[in-house]
């Protein structure tokens, strides 16, 4: 092959892998939301172990339970993030076009009833 043809090649090539989507990123979304549950509990078991850990280290046998609270602190902390990333998918879906006529019609309920006097 000569050095046109070539370039001809990796020229297509770098097309098609454009027009691509990528195929990893819904997995990884779908991933994030099945590992919920697992962070939550990754999160309590790591909250004890540093517990342990701080009780063995120090004798104090109250900073086992200082490690429990932070492990369900941050198992909460997953919870909230998970929540705030879901409303936030919620709020770009409800500015698609095809839930306009939602939002025209809670509009014209406003608006009627703003003309009415008692």
């Amino acid at each position: 092959m000569d050095k046109e043809e070539e370039n001809k090649v990796d020229s297509e090539v770098k097309e098609a892998d454009l027009g691509k989507k990528p195929k990893i990123k819904p997995i990884i979304e779908a991933a994030d939301s099945l590992s919920l549950g697992i962070s939550m509990v990754v999160a309590v078991v790591m909250g004890v172990g540093i517990g342990y850990v701080l009780r063995n280290l120090t004798g104090i046998a109250w900073l086992f339970w200082v490690g429990v609270i932070i492990g369900i602190a941050a198992a909460i902390l997953n919870v909230y993030k998970a929540y705030d990333k879901q409303c936030k998918s919620y709020e770009e879906l409800a500015k698609q076009p095809r839930y306009a006529i939602k939002r025209k019609l809670e509009e014209d309920d406003d608006e009627d009833e703003s003309e009415k006097n008692y």
